[in-house]
């Protein structure tokens, strides 16, 4: 029997606009966040499949918060030469005709989009801008130094620090694990924020709030005792 199912996710928040997809039983389609105004938009490309499904549940929310490799299709309404398809540089910018870099990191498509239209008022009148979410490919976190597994992990679901070291198969014999330092991008993308937690602490003693909630992009680094322990010149 050949059974079709028709999925459909609508998301509401000022100017946002839902997509709608049929796919056979066994597909899933990716379901695409898309900001700004209405009109004229028509998004396209939906994927398939088991990877699609996974990232789908992270883009079905208006605060969804871009991150780097992140791919955004922009469309200046009635003016092709200003739309564009473009990814997230590392440095959390973006660049576009006539107005040059954007910073994305940090930012629902929302956010992004009302910067962008004002910075467009100066050369045009009422610029209509929408921003279609194409990949998320910045939901990862990179767990880095003494840990028996280092690597880029995606996050599918909350996650905590302990969660994280657990995920790269914990510490290994000569990790200094009460001097784990979290890397962090700051607001609007601008710098690394620098987290710093003790296991110990959290485990131990009463220090809780150091087990944080990670966010995309984070990197956490667990030195080694030789590294925090150097010789005094």
């Amino acid at each position: 029997m050949n059974v079709k199912v028709l999925l459909g996710v609508t998301v509401l928040m000022g100017n946002l606009v839902g997509v709608a997809h049929s796919s056979q039983f066994d597909q899933v389609p990716k379901v695409i966040l898309v900001a700004g105004s209405s009109q004229g938009v028509s998004p396209s490309g939906v994927r398939h499949g088991a990877e699609g499904a996974e990232k789908s549940s992270l883009t079905v929310t208006p605060d969804y918060i871009m991150g780097p490799e992140d791919v955004l299709e922009i469309t200046v309404w009635k003016n092709a030469d200003l739309s564009k398809q473009v990814q997230v540089r590392p440095d959390g910018r973006i660049s576009l005709p006539l107005i040059g870099d954007v910073s994305a990191v940090g930012r629902t498509a929302a956010q992004l989009t009302e910067e962008i239209s004002a910075r467009l008022k100066s050369y045009m009148e009422n610029p209509t801008v929408s921003i279609l979410v194409r990949e998320v490919n910045s939901y990862q976190i990179y767990v880095l130094g003494e840990v028996n597994a280092p690597g880029k992990y995606p996050l599918k679901s909350k996650t905590t620090l302990l969660q994280a070291i657990t995920i790269a198969h914990g510490f290994t014999q000569v990790a200094a694990r009460n001097k784990i330092v979290v890397f962090r991008f700051g607001k609007d993308g601008e710098g690394l924020n620098k987290i710093k937690a003790s296991y110990d602490d959290i485990v131990l003693r009463d220090g809780s709030d150091q087990n944080i909630e990670l966010k995309p992009g984070d990197q956490i680094v667990v030195p080694s005792e030789t590294m925090v322990v150097l010789p005094s010149r």
